[in-house]
């Protein structure tokens, strides 16, 4: 039985799978460091800085469904504040443990480093809270009952919480037994029972139906529920940009990304001239929806989240997801509904000699992926354009939709290939987001992992100058850096890397990578104004895009 704070701590995340700790070391921290270090059954993953390590603990918890990041009081902390929220944002439980000064220290008002200077010590954990479902600063008198609760409500409510250390509570003794075990939410079976009953009624009323299949059901475990909610039913599903994948692409019944009246037309009309629309775990936001131009009364939707259920304008509370999918599979009848299939990109448009073009890159890239591959792709116009692609079977989609915070892919690709070294993992990132956090290219070859790198160069922020005033103005603009060049700089002198301008040698390249048993990195240079039409109608679709903020 654990015997101090720290073991304690260390005991409970192992207790429930977390074994692999991102972060940066810190003097306030070192007991932290030094318990993952010495722990033969924990690994620690240094990361070239906080930000990075958060969001490659976000990369990874896509894949593994929880992860750990630790940091030091202050400038640690602050640092990975950005990937921590992104973390929030997106339902992932994501530990942030932080080391900070001793109590002694706080009580004196003493003046240290890594604070504002003013002897006060509780600034940083007031601002990590908006961003953690559960917070606490351990002391040996309440580590037990307070890592328990933050972590059943990591667990739980599939978001971030933040654990801070003391120096000196670290290694003290707990007090004696203690019991503390909070119970994880359950369904209350009145309403459960009242919420099915108007779920079927309004299905039973619908002579046609679609699911939107959300991320909410990856996030929470329930892939394999829906899936069979989906078989005994026949119901079709689409799925909405943020929730790409959350169910496979290639099950019969999927029907493609609906985006709106932006884009996929056919599953457009499908989808809004059905009777009944069955939302599952899906967020209405402004990419979610095509720029707001997603249009279902709410009196056609039933949204099935979290913890509550809507049905029309009635809301259920205190129902769980996963008791709710499985009283629908026994209760729904199976139905037979005509529906379109998932159409991908098409073939490849251009010949061997012509410059790189979205209408070749795009849909090759979909050729090029692999049943089970982890796809990573970054925020801006190279995920708009392969968010389009049909995903083989297994193969994960993974893109920061609702936070954005472009630079996440690069370490969240680290993270994600970490968790599941067994299989593919492909990072799909343009050059300016590739700049902010590039440094944790060199963390792959650290831990022997092998990623494809396809670094989609245009000179400069695509995103910004197809929705800024004017596209050539000068903050878009970038450091003309030799991508192909950067893994060697970072210790991949082993990879194999290109520069590639045409589409033959685009070819040349893939096959490379492919067939090179290491590590693979791709610079493909297209044309500054070359976007995918995606990325084109949201800058023709600024008046609803930003409709929020007239």
């Amino acid at each position: 039985m654990p015997q101090t704070v720290i073991e304690l701590l260390m005991s409970r995340l192992k207790a429930i799978g977390v074994t692999d700790v991102f972060g940066v070391p810190g003097d306030f921290a070192f007991a932290l460091n030094d318990a993952v270090d010495d722990d033969p059954d924990m690994r620690w993953i240094g990361c070239t800085n906080e930000l990075n390590a958060a969001y490659a603990a976000d990369g990874y918890a896509r894949v593994r469904g929880k992860a750990a990041l630790c940091t030091t009081y202050g400038v640690g902390e602050l640092s990975a504040i950005c990937g921590v929220a992104g973390s929030y944002t997106e339902h992932l439980p994501v530990f942030h443990l932080v080391g900070m000064p001793s109590i002694s220290t706080q009580r004196l008002g003493r003046v240290v480093h890594h604070t504002l200077g003013d002897g006060l010590f509780d600034a940083f954990a007031a601002m990590a809270k908006p961003v953690a479902c559960a917070s606490a600063i351990l002391t040996a008198e309440n580590a037990a009952c307070q890592i328990e609760r933050c972590i059943e409500a990591g667990l739980t409510r599939n978001r971030p919480v933040y654990m801070a250390l003391p120096q000196d509570q670290a290694n003290k003794a707990l007090p004696g037994e203690y019991v503390c075990a909070p119970e994880a939410p359950k369904s209350d079976p009145a309403v459960l029972a009242a919420c099915l009953e108007a779920m079927a009624e309004k299905c039973a009323g619908a002579g046609t139906a679609v699911v939107l299949a959300g991320y909410l059901i990856a996030r929470l475990g329930l892939r394999q529920a829906a899936r069979e909610l989906l078989e005994r039913t026949g119901l079709p599903f689409a799925t909405m940009f943020m929730d790409k994948t959350a169910l496979d692409e290639t099950l019969p019944g999927y029907v493609g990304l609906y985006d709106g009246r932006i884009m996929n037309p056919e599953v457009r009309d499908f989808v809004e001239g059905c009777d009944l629309v069955l939302n599952l775990g899906a967020h209405w936001s402004d990419f979610n929806t095509g720029a707001f131009t997603a249009h279902i009364d709410q009196s056609r939707m039933i949204a099935v989240m979290q913890h509550e259920v809507r049905v029309g304008y009635a809301t259920f509370p205190n129902v769980e997801m996963r008791d709710v999918l499985a009283g629908l599979a026994r209760l729904l009848p199976a139905k037979t509904i005509s529906h379109p299939r998932a159409k991908g990109l098409g073939e490849p448009k251009g010949a061997p000699s012509d410059p790189i073009t979205p209408d070749y890159l795009y849909p090759r890239w979909e050729k090029f992926l692999r049943p089970g591959d982890i796809v990573m792709a970054e925020t801006g116009t190279v995920s708009m354009g392969l968010g389009f692609a049909l995903m083989p079977e297994g193969a994960e989609f993974f893109n920061q939709t609702l936070w954005g915070a472009i630079g996440w892919a690069t370490p969240a690709a680290f993270g994600a290939a970490l968790g599941a070294p067994d299989r593919r993992t492909l990072l799909f990132t343009g050059e300016g987001a590739h700049q902010m956090t590039v440094q944790e290219l060199g963390q792959f070859g650290l831990h022997g992992l092998k990623p494809i790198v396809f670094c989609l160069n245009n000179d400069g922020y695509l995103i910004e100058r197809l929705l800024c005033k004017n596209p050539m103005s000068s903050y878009n603009d970038l450091a003309p850096w030799k991508y192909a060049e950067l893994p060697a700089a970072f210790g991949l002198s082993d990879w194999f890397c290109a520069k590639v301008t045409t589409n033959a040698e685009l070819e040349a390249a893939m096959a490379k990578a492919e067939s090179c048993g290491t590590g693979a990195y791709i610079e493909v240079v297209m044309d500054r104004m070359a976007a995918s039409p995606l990325a084109q109608k949201l800058g023709e679709s600024i008046k609803t895009l930003y409709a929020s903020a007239k």
